[in-house]
């Protein structure tokens, strides 16, 4: 008898433990949920502007990883091989003959910033604009200019002006001698996407304070930075970015960089 009591409250004692089980996994997955959720939020930046205007190009993360944080973006290469504009998960390289690549997950960056993109404003603009219009009207827009913000311009354009740069060797110049010899190249009647974000004026030093875009033409054929733009018809997507992670590199080159110099002008003139 003692033996057929403890078999029947078996089940019993079964059942509670897959019950429990199934409750940790519930707890499992809406932590999951709540943890992806916050990432699309997350302005993900490798590196600081200042390493790159001081010459630091050697790579630093491989694509393998960024994509990890991002699924739209903007940065460069290993030596500084080129531009790169992330869209919709895929990854490209406009290199300074001005071909369009594939980037490989095995490829380095010794710059770059991404983010999950999910637009929270969306709005059609038939204006014609240039790139100094379509900052202000971004301004007009975003409710804060003290957070960032990722930004998508999509559509037809009348013209864009794009660069890129080409491989450095060692010892590499400052990024601003590089592009007082950059190729560029000039895009009329182009269907594409403008990739970039507006970063708050408190990032001087670490990311490029106000906008920073890079272009791609709708055939993945032609972009680079952009330089001038006048739109036709275009849809712009804003999506709020509250969140900033910043990986530094671990490198001797950085650890051994002098960031006191106040580089504003430099940066300046290698936007524009």
């Amino acid at each position: 008898m003692y033996w057929e009591v403890i078999h029947c409250r078996e089940p019993e004692a079964e059942m509670r433990k897959l019950l429990h089980a199934l409750i940790g996994c519930v707890i499992m997955l809406s932590s999951w949920s709540v943890y992806c959720q916050e990432q699309t939020d997350v302005l993900f930046q490798f590196s600081t502007i200042d390493a790159l205007l001081q010459g630091l190009y050697e790579g630093g993360m491989s694509f393998a990883d960024l994509k990890l944080r991002g699924d739209f973006g903007l940065g460069t290469f290993h030596r500084l091989d080129g531009e790169m504009i992330g869209l919709d998960g895929a990854f490209y390289q406009v290199k300074s003959d001005g071909t369009v690549c594939h980037v490989s997950d095995e490829m380095m960056t010794p710059f770059a910033v991404v983010t999950f993109f999910e637009p929270d404003e969306t709005r059609v603009l038939e204006e014609r604009m240039d790139l100094d219009q379509i900052e202000m009207y971004l301004d007009a827009l975003v409710p804060t200019k003290n957070i960032f913000y990722a930004v998508k311009i999509e559509g037809q354009f009348l013209f864009v002006k794009t660069r890129s740069v080409p491989a450095q060797n060692r010892p590499y110049p400052p990024l601003s001698e590089v592009t007082a010899h950059q190729p560029t190249f000039s895009l009329y009647d182009v269907r594409g996407s403008m990739a970039g974000f507006r970063c708050p004026m408190y990032v001087e030093g670490i990311n490029v304070p106000g906008y920073h875009f890079h272009f791609l033409s709708e055939e993945r054929v032609a972009g680079g930075h952009v330089l001038e733009v006048q739109t036709r018809k275009v849809t712009v997507e804003i999506d709020y970015t509250p969140q900033f992670t910043l990986v530094l590199p671990d490198q001797r080159e950085f650890y051994e960089m002098d960031f006191s110099r106040n580089r504003k002008g430099s940066i300046e003139e290698v936007e524009r």
